[in-house]
This record gives C-alpha cells, sequence and structure tokens, in this order.
C-alpha cells in the first residue's frame, strides 16, 4: 500500500485499465520487455530512471532496461515472448 501511494504522490500516472493480451504483435513484445525487467510499462521506466530506452534500430524492440537494482537486461533483435507467454501480458490505457 504505501508503494502505490508514494507511486502516485510522486506524480506517476496510473493507468485506467488494464488488458491482458490476446495475441502476440510489437507492443505486446516491447510490454513483454518491461514487465521481465520489473516495469508496469514504458512510462513507468521512464519516469523512475528519467531516460528513453535503447531500442535496435532495425526491429524497434527494446535492447536493454536497467532494472531498479541497477543490473542490466539485454534482448535480442528478434522477438523473445513466446506464444505461451502472450496471455500473461499486461497492456496498460491512460
Amino acid at each position: 500500500m504505501a508503494v502505490a501511494a508514494a507511486r502516485f504522490q510522486s506524480g506517476m500516472p496510473q493507468p485506467k485499465s488494464m488488458v491482458r493480451a490476446k495475441r502476440w504483435d510489437d507492443e505486446v513484445e516491447n510490454a513483454f520487455r518491461f514487465q521481465a525487467a520489473g516495469y508496469r510499462d514504458e512510462l513507468e521506466y521512464q519516469v523512475v530512471n528519467q531516460v528513453q530506452p535503447e531500442r535496435w534500430p532495425c526491429s524497434g524492440y527494446i535492447k536493454k532496461l536497467q532494472r531498479k537494482d541497477g543490473t542490466f537486461y539485454y534482448y535480442n533483435r528478434a522477438r523473445e515472448c513466446q506464444d505461451k507467454e502472450v496471455h500473461k501480458i499486461k497492456l496498460y490505457k491512460y
């Protein structure tokens, strides 16, 4: 509860709704990468780290993310979110 209150007070926008992904696409792929690194979405990553995430120029997918504990996640150019994982991905609307 304290974490949610701290996020609200820090000015981080809160999502209005959330849906689970039904099939894979580019938006789901990037959401998978953010959520694997411990973030809700790109907006939360930008608020926490104050930087834009690095992307692969050819595909536009996320290339590297810094976790909240300071370690980095590196991702390949190709798809990493398997079909069996798609239903776990949360897509937020603001």
